[in-house]
């Protein structure tokens, strides 16, 4: 028994005297790691939650910001093209935030099954009556319009023109235009015209001015 016993003994190996201060130094590190672990899932858990609430309050505000773009889109298209009916829709009502815009519109006269056998200058007015309609929700101090109405005839630049002169908007619209239009619609005019060769110079009219000087030549 004594001999069995001491091969017993002799098969566990090497004591490790310092197995007492390695399993407590381990002890602690997995203590530790385990309450890092803990405060981990619990942040990710209230970040969970506090994305959960956040995505309900953007579906909540984007709906919000929608239906007002849409109502304004509907008039707005309507002032510009003289009639006829539009409106914006939800490609997928039910996940709003990753869903599509669909654009319906009927143009005054005419039956159109789609936009795109709609000519440039339509689809131009089209997306113009989007823009303003999103400026009416939030109107920004100033708006840059590059060239926007090149692509309309006569009749549709001076309305494009007069919605920017009448509109309610508290914006200032600075157009680059070459279309006679939008220049009799402007109170100020700038221009650059080389009288010289080589020297360039820039021209301005205050239109707004002139008219008041005009009718008060006129009384």
């Amino acid at each position: 028994k004594l001999a069995e016993t001491k091969s017993k003994i002799k098969s566990l190996g090497n004591v490790n005297v310092a197995a007492i201060e390695e399993y407590k130094e381990v002890s602690e590190r997995y203590e530790f790691q385990s309450a890092q672990v803990e405060d981990v899932e619990k942040t990710k858990a209230e970040l969970t939650r506090l994305i959960g609430e956040l995505t309900e309050q953007m579906k909540i505000m984007f709906m919000e910001g929608f239906e007002r773009i849409g109502k304004n889109f509907t008039k707005i298209f309507t002032d510009m093209f003289g009639g006829g009916h539009a409106e914006l829709k939800l490609s997928d009502p039910g996940d709003p935030l990753n869903s599509g815009i669909d654009i319906i519109a009927k143009l005054p006269g005419k039956n159109v099954p789609s936009l795109d056998v709609l000519s440039g200058g339509e689809k131009a007015l089209i997306a113009i009556s989007i823009y303003f309609a999103i400026m009416q929700v939030n109107a920004p101090p100033f708006c840059f319009l590059d060239e926007v109405e090149t692509a309309l005839d006569d009749i549709n630049v001076d309305r494009f023109a007069n919605y920017m002169k009448h509109s309610d908007l508290d914006t200032q619209f600075i157009c680059i235009t070459h279309r006679r239009g939008t220049m009799e619609a402007a109170d100020m005019l700038y221009g650059v015209t080389m009288q010289e060769r080589g020297v360039t110079k820039l021209i301005q009219l205050n239109v707004a001015q002139l008219e008041m000087d005009l009718k008060a030549l006129e009384k």
